[in-house]
C-alpha cells in the first residue's frame, strides 16, 4: 500500500464537503496534485483541475465528484436546536442518533442528531417512517444565545465518521461516494505524469454532483475535451438481500476489480480500449451492463457541445448513502492503474468514431 497515497486519501475523506460547500475538499486535492503538475487551478464554479502535457492531442478529461451528501442548517430555535435539510439523497433512517460535523467561521461544530426514544412512541408511531422534519441537531447548547454564537443558518454539516481499515484492505467512510472517485482521476494522473503523453490529460475534482451533474456540466464545457473518462462508484452486490439486484446489477464483488460500464453512456472504442488495457496490464475488472443514462458526471460529459467520447469506470461500494460506505483499495488502485494504461494507449489517430 502506497503510504504517501493513504494519507492523502485520509485526508481528503476527512474535509467536509457537500454539495455546494466543496472548497476545503478541492484545496487538499490541489494541494496533492501540486506534488507532481504546476499547471493547477480552480473556476469559479468550485472545481478543480490538474493538467498534463498541455497542447497534447486529444484532450482527456478524467473526473470524480469531490462532493459528498451531507446536511445544512436551516432553522435555531429558541431552546437551541437545530432544524436542518439534506443535501443529496439520504434514508432519515440512518440519520437518527448519528454524531454530525458542522462547519462554521469558528471551526467545526460537533452535534448529535436526536429523536424521540422508542420508550415514549406510541405504538401507531412506531411504525412509521421517521421523516427528516421529526429530527434535529443538539449541539450541547443552554439556549438560542449560545446556539447562534456557534453556529449560523446555512453552515453545512457531515456524519462525523472518518476513513477507518477493515479487514483485507477495505476501508470505509461517509463519503467514499465519491472522493473515491476524485483521488483514482488524481493518482491515475500521477502515474502518467511519470510516462511520455501524446494526449493532454486534465484530471478534474468536479463539484455539485450530487445535487445534478452541475460541477460536470460547467467543466467538460470549458474544457471541451474529445475523451472522457468519468470514475464513480458503483453498487457493490456481494451482501446479503442483494439477490434481486444481482439479476438487474450483476454480480459485482469487492475485491474484484473496478467496474467498467458498457452501454450508451460510453463510446464503444474507449470502452474496448479499457478493457484491452486492462486484460494487457492484467488489472482485474469486472463489465456492467447499464443500458441508460448512467445518473454520473460520465453524463454530462458525454452530451457536452458537440459530443464527446465517455466511459464511465467505478469502485465497487457497499452500503452506499450511508456513514460507513465499504471499498477495497486494491479496487481504487486498480480503477487509476487501468485509466493509466488505457490513456497512454490513446494518440491523435485514435478514431472513436470507428464503432459507430
Amino acid at each position: 500500500m502506497d503510504k504517501t497515497a493513504l494519507q492523502f486519501l485520509g485526508r481528503l475523506m476527512d474535509t467536509i464537503s457537500p454539495s455546494g460547500f466543496e472548497e476545503e475538499a478541492g484545496r487538499v486535492w490541489a494541494d496533492e496534485a501540486r506534488t507532481f503538475t504546476r499547471d493547477v487551478w480552480r473556476d469559479q464554479h468550485g472545481n478543480t483541475y490538474a493538467r498534463l502535457n498541455q497542447g497534447g492531442r486529444p484532450r482527456v478529461m478524467l473526473a470524480g465528484h469531490v462532493d459528498e451528501i451531507g446536511v445544512q442548517i436551516t432553522h435555531i430555535d429558541e431552546q437551541g436546536f437545530l432544524y436542518f435539510a439534506a443535501i443529496g439523497g439520504w434514508d432519515p433512517q440512518i440519520l437518527q442518533g448519528q454524531r454530525i460535523r458542522l462547519r462554521t467561521k469558528k471551526g467545526r461544530v460537533l452535534g448529535v442528531i436526536g429523536k424521540k426514544p422508542v420508550h415514549l412512541l406510541k405504538a401507531e408511531e412506531r411504525d412509521k417512517v421517521t421523516k427528516l422534519e421529526d429530527l434535529w441537531i443538539d449541539i450541547g447548547a443552554r439556549n438560542a444565545k449560545q446556539a447562534r454564537a456557534a453556529v449560523e443558518i446555512g453552515d453545512p454539516g457531515s456524519i462525523a465518521c472518518d476513513l477507518a481499515e477493515l479487514l483485507n484492505g477495505r476501508y470505509v467512510s461517509r463519503a467514499m461516494d465519491d472522493k473515491i472517485g476524485a483521488f483514482v482521476v488524481l493518482e491515475a494522473a500521477r502515474l502518467l505524469a511519470q510516462t511520455k503523453l501524446t494526449a493532454e490529460v486534465v484530471a478534474v475534482a468536479t463539484v455539485q454532483e450530487e445535487v445534478g451533474l452541475r460541477g460536470a456540466t460547467t467543466s467538460a464545457f470549458a474544457l471541451d475535451p474529445q475523451v472522457g473518462i468519468a470514475v464513480d462508484v458503483h453498487f457493490a452486490t456481494d451482501f446479503p438481500s442483494m439477490e434481486v439486484e444481482k439479476k438487474r446489477l450483476g454480480v459485482i464483488k469487492l475485491g474484484r476489480g473496478p467496474t467498467i460500464t458498457r452501454g450508451p453512456n460510453a463510446n464503444p472504442v474507449l470502452f474496448n480500449l479499457l478493457v484491452a488495457a486492462a486484460h494487457k496490464h492484467k488489472i482485474p475488472h469486472q463489465i456492467v451492463a447499464d443500458p441508460r443514462g448512467t445518473g454520473t458526471d460520465a453524463n454530462e460529459i458525454q452530451l457536452t457541445r458537440a459530443g464527446v467520447a465517455t466511459a464511465l469506470v467505478s469502485v465497487p461500494n457497499r452500503y452506499m448513502h450511508s456513514p460507513s460506505e465499504m471499498v477495497s483499495l486494491d479496487d481504487a488502485f486498480s480503477a487509476a492503474k487501468l485509466i493509466a494504461a488505457a490513456v497512454g494507449r490513446i494518440t491523435r489517430a485514435t478514431d472513436f468514431t470507428a464503432a459507430l
